[in-house]
């Protein structure tokens, strides 16, 4: 069989987390030869994601640059990313999720005719404003794949009901539950502002969402404080996203409390040893739904919907928003009442979400 070339162009440290088990996994196969195409969305973090798996770009457009907008960092991408193919041009591409990178590369590929997978397929909220801009790159990749590689039965028939082709679709689960693995295997202790904690019982938020600036980021700290305040033996662990949007909201709110730890973004294996070791996690983020329920850790989404529905009918998770006397009040529940924690706890007893060989499928498909 002949050696296809696969593209995978990455923007972001999720993408980066979510898709080196597939690299590593195509990588593992003579069949095929991989290109990693970085696109800089994300610098440092990527990379430090990818050299955790013991990868690096092959291709760094290095496009980030401080306050950029989505229009720049879609044009820096369809250009970059257009050249790169043009200079090589590979068998096909793969893209993950719902980043700018992802929907700006996909748009690449297809002016191009190279066949398109999308990994991560199917994920909607029905909602183009929430997340912004993330669900309507995600419909539009899909819109122009060639493979879908959905993670769950929801996100096939999401796709089905839009019109894809069922033959080309296949449910993988997420490859995040990969990565979990793989970072259970070379499990650590904590490092840097963790090891700060001294063993404290602590909660962790993330919070970076557009749709959340100024005002409901604001209530999402104000709550953060109210739940400490109830629980003064607890701490909080707050990784900053490097927006200043977010990180000024947050320095000014939170930055007076000694409870409470501002950090940089940690380090992959450091935030699964967080997730796994708080004793709540409260976030916006999609990726850490999928995490949370794969580790059977309650967590507060704080967002009025979610493409990752699963998460909350048969996860660990509790879709709250961003109004802080709903924060608190479910918060409370969850640590004061064992019963409602374990209730929970109790319907994500099998992963929505898969078992690992998320990217061991992807490999299967691309192969025929």
């Amino acid at each position: 069989m002949p050696v296809k070339k696969i593209d995978v162009v990455l923007g972001t440290r999720p993408e980066a987390i979510k898709m080196s088990p597939v690299v590593l996994e195509l990588r593992h196969r003579e069949n095929f030869k991989v290109r990693v195409i970085a696109t800089g969305q994300h610098t440092d973090m990527l990379a430090q994601a990818l050299a955790y798996f013991s990868l690096e770009a092959d291709v760094n457009l290095g496009i980030m640059k401080s306050r950029q907008s989505l229009d720049y960092v879609t044009s820096s991408v369809l250009l970059g990313v257009g050249d790169v193919f043009d200079a090589d041009v590979p068998d096909a591409v793969l893209v993950h999720g719902d980043t700018t990178t992802t929907f700006a590369a996909s748009l690449a590929a297809f002016y191009r005719r190279i066949p398109l997978g999308h990994v991560e397929a199917g994920l909607r909220s029905f909602d183009m404003g929430r997340p912004f801009p993330e669900e309507m790159n995600r419909v539009m990749t899909d819109r122009i794949a060639t493979w879908w590689f959905a993670p769950t039965e929801l996100a096939k028939s999401n796709l089905l009901r839009e019109g894809a082709a069922g033959e080309r679709i296949y449910v993988t689960g997420n490859t995040v539950v990969d990565a979990l693995r793989a970072a259970a295997e070379r499990a650590r202790k904590p490092s840097g502002p963790l090891a700060s904690l001294g063993g404290a019982p602590f909660l962790l938020l993330t919070a970076h969402r557009r749709e959340s600036w100024g005002t409901p980021l604001e209530s999402i700290c104000k709550a953060l404080l109210a739940i400490l305040e109830l629980h003064p033996d607890f701490r909080a662990i707050v990784p900053m996203h490097r927006n200043p949007a977010v990180r000024d909201v947050m320095t000014d709110i939170l930055g007076e409390d000694g409870r409470i730890i501002l950090c940089e973004p940690l380090d992959y294996p450091d935030f699964v040893w967080a997730m796994d070791n708080c004793s709540l996690i409260l976030s916006d983020s999609g990726g850490v739904q999928e995490e949370a329920t794969s580790l059977r850790k309650p967590a507060l989404v704080l967002r009025d919907v979610t493409e990752r529905p699963e998460a909350v009918e048969n996860g660990s998770c509790i879709l709250v928003g961003t109004d802080g006397e709903r924060i608190i009040a479910a918060a409370e529940s969850l640590l004061s009442d064992p019963e409602a924690r374990e209730k929970l706890l109790e319907r994500c007893r099998e992963n929505p979400f898969g078992d690992g060989l998320a990217s061991v499928r992807i490999a299967d498909a691309l192969y025929v």
